[in-house]
C-alpha cells in the first residue's frame, strides 16, 4: 500500500508491531487491508459464477461489469488523490452532471454530432470540471473553508446551475458519441470506455507512485506540517489535487454522456459517496497519507459486482446498500485499528 516515509526512515522502520507480542487477527488484517478487500472480490465472483452460472460468468456479462465500474473508476481516481492529501470531495457527483450538461451544450449548439462538436463539448466539459475543482481547492486553501462544508457547498452550487441551464430536463448526447464511444469496442472486444478507464488507471498510478506531484500528496496526508516544513508549497498543491479531481469528473462527464445517451442528471445524486466508498474499501486512509490505485480499482469494482450478481440471482438490489455499508464500515475500522497502532 503506499504511504509516505519520512526521510532517512522505513515503513518497516515505524511500523509499531511488537514482534515479541503475537498479533491479534484485527491487526494482521488492518496490515492487509488491501489483501483482504481482493480476496472479498475473488470470492464475491465466485458465489455468483455458482449460484448464477452462465449468466453472471458470461463474457458479455463481464464486459457489462467492466463497463458500468468505468465512470465511478475515473472519478474515484480524482478522490483518491484528495483523499490522500488529507482531504474530501463530496462535490464529483455534482461536478459530473454539470460538466455532462455543458459538453451536452455545447455539442448541440456547435453542430450536434459531428467530430469537431463532440471535441468541443469534451474540452468543455473537461474545463467545466477543472474549473470546479479549481474552486473547490480555493475555498479550501484560501478561504480556510473544511474540505466537507467547501465542497458539499459546491456540490448544491454545481447541481443547481445544471439545472439552471438545462432547465430541469435531460439533455440528449449526440447518436455519433454514443456508437463510438458508448458502444464501441476496440476489435470488437474491448469497450472503448473500458480502454479510457484503463489509461486513466495507469496515467493515475504513474502520477501518485513515480511523480513528485505523488509524493507530495502522500507527504501533505501523512503530515501537513512535516510537508510545508520540507519545502512543500501545501496550499498550491491542495489546489492542484482538487482540480484533478474536477478534471477527472469532467472526463467522467463525456463517458457518461456515452454511455447512458444523455445528461442523466438525476442519476448521479449519490456518485460522491459511491467514489468515497470505492477509494477506503481499497484501502486509503480517511485521515491521508496511505492509498492505492490498485485498490482503487478493486473497491470500485466490488459494488458493481455486487449489484449486477444481486439483479441475475433475483435478489433484491436494495440488499447491495446493505452489504456495501457493512463492508464499508469494516473497512474504516481496520483503517482506525491500523492508524491507532501508528500512533
Amino acid at each position: 500500500m503506499t504511504s509516505y516515509n519520512p526521510p532517512g526512515g522505513s515503513a518497516d522502520a515505524i511500523e509499531p508491531h511488537d514482534l515479541s507480542t503475537p498479533s491479534s487477527l484485527w491487526d494482521r488484517l488492518s496490515r492487509g487491508q488491501l489483501t483482504w478487500i481482493t480476496l472479498i472480490l475473488v470470492m464475491m465472483v465466485g458465489l455468483f459464477s455458482i449460484v448464477a452460472g452462465r449468466p453472471f460468468s458470461s463474457v458479455a456479462n463481464v464486459r457489462n461489469i467492466a463497463t458500468d465500474a468505468c465512470i465511478l473508476m475515473v472519478m474515484a481516481l480524482g478522490e483518491l488523490f484528495v483523499i490522500i492529501a488529507g482531504g474530501i470531495d463530496l462535490s464529483v457527483g455534482a461536478v459530473l452532471v454539470f460538466s455532462g450538461v455543458v459538453g451536452c451544450a455545447v455539442m448541440n449548439a456547435v453542430g450536434g454530432g459531428g467530430v469537431g462538436a463532440i471535441l468541443a463539448g469534451a474540452v468543455a466539459s473537461v474545463a467545466a470540471g477543472s474549473t470546479w475543482g479549481l474552486v473547490n481547492g480555493l475555498l479550501v486553501t484560501r478561504a480556510k473553508i473544511s474540505p466537507l462544508i467547501a465542497t458539499l457547498g459546491t456540490y448544491g452550487m454545481a447541481m443547481g446551475l445544471a439545472l439552471v441551464i438545462s432547465n430541469g430536463i435531460d439533455l440528449s448526447a449526440p447518436v455519433t458519441l454514443v456508437k463510438t464511444l458508448g458502444v464501441g469496442r476496440v476489435f470488437g472486444v474491448i469497450p472503448w470506455l473500458v480502454v479510457v478507464a484503463t489509461l486513466a488507471a495507469v496515467a493515475m498510478a504513474i502520477l501518485l507512485n513515480q511523480t513528485r506531484f505523488g509524493r507530495h500528496a502522500l507527504a501533505i496526508g501523512a503530515s501537513a506540517a512535516a510537508a510545508e516544513r520540507s519545502g512543500v508549497n501545501v496550499s498550491r498543491h491542495l489546489m492542484k489535487v482538487y482540480t484533478l479531481s474536477g478534471t477527472l469528473a469532467g472526463v467522467a462527464a463525456i463517458m457518461s454522456l456515452a454511455r447512458f445517451g444523455t445528461t442523466t442528471i438525476g442519476g448521479h445524486l449519490e456518485d460522491n459517496l459511491k467514489v468515497i466508498t470505492a477509494v477506503v474499501l481499497g484501502g486509503a486512509s480517511l485521515l491521508g497519507g496511505i492509498g492505492t490505485v490498485r485498490g482503487t480499482v478493486i473497491g470500485t469494482l466490488i459494488p458493481v459486482v455486487l449489484l449486477n450478481g444481486f439483479v441475475i440471482t433475483g435478489i433484491q438490489a436494495f440488499w447491495q446498500q446493505f452489504a456495501i455499508g457493512l463492508v464499508l464500515i469494516a473497512a474504516v475500522y481496520l483503517d482506525r485499528r491500523k492508524q491507532a497502532g501508528r500512533d
